[in-house]
């Protein structure tokens, strides 16, 4: 009302600026926090940070002025650890655009976390000079990591990166010229003000490319193929209703459905393979395979009931319900339909490549159960629950050792084949797995009998086979992680909560620590959406 009021009174010149951020979940949607006519009336601006480098640091270094640098009572130190600070926030803020691989989900860094955590480094320097002690940089870090940034991030390996970022940049090295990224170093503080600062990131900051931020090349391409199909995909969700309702006639469906038929295997008869195992027998691969069987058994059921009645709600024998309606515009549009996804396995394929893959799938669990008896690799990816298997792993070794399992741990050596038909049998202790891909690296094959390891991703290889793997278990203070990469291992290139499991990647003799795989987003997936 005091708005419409002064609509009617005020100059023309005049104009009311209502600014905020983006509510959060907590607060409510913004339009149940501000009147609809006011919301009608206003012209809406939105101020999203830039994506590329450059911009987002001369963003960043504009918080600040050179009376923010006077506050200090340790200029030198001030001076270089503040645009360390926005550098790393620069880097944390242009990192999302990546996606996956960048970080595992949209965090809401802002621009509040920066100028608090200026304050903090103020604040801790001029402690340490009252008190004449040394800067403190692995508490720096931890509050910047941890909490201030850290207190965004939900995901285990998100944070990693954080924290690794921070290693990089917050340490005494940056007062000795300190490179900061390929092709930057830090400027020596005690012969910079505000403005040489400024003079910096416009005119000696390098050009944008993902090794700025420690990725590849190819994280740019994944990039831009992903903005790419998301484009395409939002072009085809609003194309014209009218259009969508002619192509996507019930009876175009029937094709698919007969085809879909024909292909889908029987389910596999759990009933009879019980019958032929005593009770000793069951051994933990053998509930493995029944358990997958089981699961895959209610997948392919519900396909075959959905498509036959389907079919003939097609004919007129059923009345046409809004389940079959989403299930005949799923199989036109190559689409996975969404209770067929509910029973099944995480994945991003198409709706054919999907159902070639259960095809898969179930052939490798009817040889499993036909043998009762283990393969000479498993296709791990190609189970519903490839943690429950790999557990296994662990209860086989355990019960042989007569060890408890909360003392055992699985370690991976992987071979130099990645074809399953060379293997000569079983290995001598574990179990062999393939169908894993790299992401964010590459993989260097063994000469002879050495294992291999992990190396820069090549051009264009986006996502490369890795060899096959024995995994096998060991005790818990018989691991060792020298000179080993902590991998994450996904099914899906979404990562997040597609998350499996870790694994030990063995690394190069002349890598010295593992942070430059930790940026880079060098993680196993076990799919090649």
């Amino acid at each position: 009302r005091a708005l419409e009021y002064l609509d009617e009174v005020a100059d023309p010149q005049f104009r009311c600026m209502l600014t905020s951020e983006p509510p959060s979940l907590l607060q409510g949607a913004l339009w149940e926090l501000l009147p609809e006519a006011v919301l009608q009336r206003c012209v809406k601006i939105a101020d999203e940070a830039p994506t590329d480098l450059r911009s987002n640091l001369r963003r960043a270094y504009a918080k600040f002025n050179q009376y923010t640098i006077e506050d200090c009572l340790k200029p030198r130190e001030f001076k270089a650890t503040l645009f360390a600070l926005c550098f790393f926030h620069s880097l944390v803020l242009g990192r999302i655009k990546f996606g996956p691989q960048g970080w595992s989900k949209k965090y809401p860094f802002n621009d509040g976390d920066l100028t608090i955590c200026a304050k903090v480094l103020c604040n801790y320097l001029n402690n340490a000079e009252k008190l004449g002690n040394e800067v403190p940089w692995p508490d720096l870090r931890y509050i910047f990591g941890e909490i201030m940034y850290g207190g965004h991030i939900t995901d285990l390996w998100d944070r990693r990166v954080c924290n690794t970022y921070l290693a990089n940049l917050v340490q005494p090295e940056l007062l000795t010229n300190l490179t900061m990224a390929p092709g930057f170093k830090s400027p020596d503080a005690s012969k910079m003000d505000y403005s040489n600062y400024q003079k910096v990131i416009e005119e000696k900051f390098p050009g944008e490319a993902p090794g700025l931020f420690g990725l590849h090349s190819n994280a740019e391409i994944g990039f831009l193929t992903n903005q790419g199909m998301s484009i395409f995909k939002t072009v085809q969700s609003v194309s014209g209703s009218d259009a969508g309702a002619q192509s996507l006639d019930l009876a175009a469906s029937e094709p698919l459905i007969a085809s879909y038929l024909e292909q889908l295997p029987p389910c596999i008869d759990t009933v009879e393979l019980r019958a032929k195992l005593r009770d000793e027998e069951y051994t933990p691969y053998i509930i493995t395979s029944f358990q997958e069987s089981e699961r895959m058994n209610g997948l392919l059921q519900e396909i075959r009931q959905s498509l036959s009645e389907l079919e003939l709600g097609i004919g007129g024998q059923l009345n046409v319900s809004d389940s079959m309606e989403h299930l005949s515009e799923a199989l036109q549009l190559n689409r996975v339909n969404s209770t067929w996804a509910a029973l099944a396995y995480p994945s991003l394929k198409p709706l054919g490549m999907w159902f070639a893959d259960l095809l898969l799938r179930t052939a490798q669990l009817v040889k499993w159960t036909s043998r009762l008896a283990l393969l000479k690799s498993i296709w791990l990816s190609g189970l519903f629950n490839p943690m429950s298997f790999l557990t296994a792993v662990m209860q086989v070794t355990a019960r042989s050792r007569e060890l408890p399992l909360d003392y055992m741990t699985n370690r991976t050596t992987f071979l130099n084949t990645r074809d399953p038909e060379e293997l000569a049998g079983l290995p001598s202790s574990g179990v062999h797995v393939h169908g894993l891909f790299m992401e964010g690296a590459s993989w260097e094959d063994g000469k002879g009998d050495d294992e291999g390891y992990i190396a820069d991703s090549k051009m264009k290889e986006l996502h490369p086979e890795m060899p096959i793997a024995n995994i096998y278990s060991v005790k818990v203070d018989q691991m060792s992680w020298t000179n080993m990469y902590h991998c994450p291992v996904f099914i899906t290139a979404e990562r997040g909560a597609t998350f499996i499991m870790q694994v030990n990647l063995r690394m190069d003799p002349d890598d010295e620590d593992e942070r430059h795989w930790v940026l880079a987003g060098a993680a196993l997936l076990m799919t090649d959406d």
